[in-house]
């Protein structure tokens, strides 16, 4: 993120004023108290969304992502979901889908066009509104961001 903010200083030739940071963490393992017992909570395609945390709910590449802030709430162990997930596996959506499908679902946004991201095209994914719909009791959208570039390693 530090060479990101210097990068585009760097490019508009003035100073970034980063206002805020979101370290967002999923797919990992926590001891945390919960109803009173200290337990350990995997989270696996999930986020902490405990009371007033900050936290991303990203999209596909090609959807929406939303800022959020968590709204604690107790049954789902202070967790929210951590995107869509996938509706077709990396090998089906290989399968399924062509380059130039890929291609019509970028449209407007910059990313590297190779086949290399067929199974990363956006309806290889649900629908991120749904699952924000979903999520409603869980966390809170601050902001939603809308795909300008997309920049994923090979």
């Amino acid at each position: 993120m530090d060479r990101v903010v210097r990068r585009l200083a760097e490019h508009l030739g003035d100073p970034v004023d980063e206002q805020e940071r979101v370290n967002c963490h999923h797919n990992y393992t926590e001891q945390e108290t919960h109803f009173g017992r200290k337990v350990w909570v995997s989270r696996k395609g999930a986020i902490n969304a405990e009371a007033g945390r900050p936290g991303l709910v990203p999209g596909s590449m090609g959807t929406a992502s939303y800022v959020v802030s968590g709204k604690g709430f107790p049954p789902s162990l202070n967790s929210s979901p951590h995107g869509a997930g996938r509706a077709y596996s990396r090998s089906k959506a290989r399968k399924t889908f062509t380059v130039e499908e890929l291609r019509e679902a970028m449209a407007g946004i910059e990313y590297r066009d190779t086949e290399a991201f067929l199974d990363e095209i956006p309806v290889a994914y649900k629908d991120v509104d749904v699952v924000m719909a979903d999520a409603v009791e869980l966390v809170e959208v601050r902001h939603t961001l809308r795909q300008v570039v997309n920049v994923k390693g090979e």
